[in-house]
């Protein structure tokens, strides 16, 4: 279980470079993440974050392997928290609210801020049961309400016409670009205000990753996604504001296309160039 402790050293790290622009907490952040620090044990993986995250956007995660992104995201729903070594200081809130506050739900936070994993995960079960399954545990019953959460879910993934005649078979059969677009909709089924992607077209092949990136870009008219990429060209690709960790510290954090054409940080430009990583 996550205890929220105070750090027992003072930590001298650099501040990480944020755009004068996007310093300033705006209404539209949804998730800000103020001096959060975080430990396995005694290794410390993440150093004083400090990042928001605005409405309607897609924010990428960039930085070399071990550097904290999954951590990361995985701390934004609480999921780092199965490891139980864990532990953390600081603050994440979402819409105001401080996530690690112990009176804060996880079920209800994991309703709300939903994630996608780097390998296609379907359950064992057709896609209509897949897609249906968080609806049914959140108690709606109705087959009819049921029938529309699923077609809409697919729809909002971008795979309803692919699979509207195939609704009860097992979701296996699916290729792997469209397991992943099925879990993307098991997510959307649950009606999430935040997407939380964790290297999610990395076992994918390049057609089925443009079918994902695509998708990427029209969900974010309505939701917030935060996603963790090697592909550095992905995240130029479909990314409003970009963050560059290194050995779980944030570096930079600006938006994309100054991030790629004119980084403040020599780590920053040296990683992009692929000078290390």
């Amino acid at each position: 279980m996550i205890k929220n402790e105070k750090a027992k050293a003072t930590i001298k790290t650099p501040s990480p470079i944020i755009s004068d622009s996007i310093q300033t907490v705006e209404k539209n952040t949804v998730v800000q993440t103020k001096g959060f620090n975080l430990w396995y044990g005694d290794h410390h993986a993440l150093k004083d974050i400090n990042l928001d995250i605005k409405k309607n956007e897609v924010t990428a995660i960039i930085g070399p392997s071990g550097c904290g992104k999954s951590t990361y995201i995985k701390a934004l729903n609480r999921m780092v928290e199965l490891v139980p070594t864990v532990k953390t200081n600081g603050e994440i809130n979402y819409r105001g609210r401080n996530i690690l506050d112990p009176s804060y739900e996880v079920e209800e936070l994991r309703t709300k801020v939903g994630m996608v994993f780097q390998k296609p995960n379907p359950f064992p079960k057709s896609i209509y049961d897949n897609i249906a399954y968080g609806p049914r545990i959140h108690g709606i019953k109705n087959k009819k309400i049921l029938d529309e959460i699923v077609e809409k879910s697919l729809r909002g993934a971008a795979i309803w016409d692919e699979v509207k005649d195939r609704l009860n078979q097992n979701a296996y059969g699916l290729s792997g670009g469209q397991q992943q677009r099925i879990c993307i909709a098991r997510c959307l089924a649950i009606e999430p205000d935040v997407i939380l992607m964790d290297e999610p077209t990395s076992a994918l092949d390049p057609i089925s990753t443009l079918k994902v990136e695509e998708l990427v870009q029209e969900l974010k008219d309505n939701y917030s996604i935060i996603i963790v990429t090697h592909n550095m060209q992905q995240a130029a690709r479909i990314s409003d504001k970009t963050a560059f960790f290194l050995n779980g510290e944030v570096v930079e954090f600006d938006q994309t296309d100054k991030i790629f054409s004119t980084p403040r940080d020599k780590r920053t430009e040296d990683y992009i160039s692929g000078r290390f990583g």
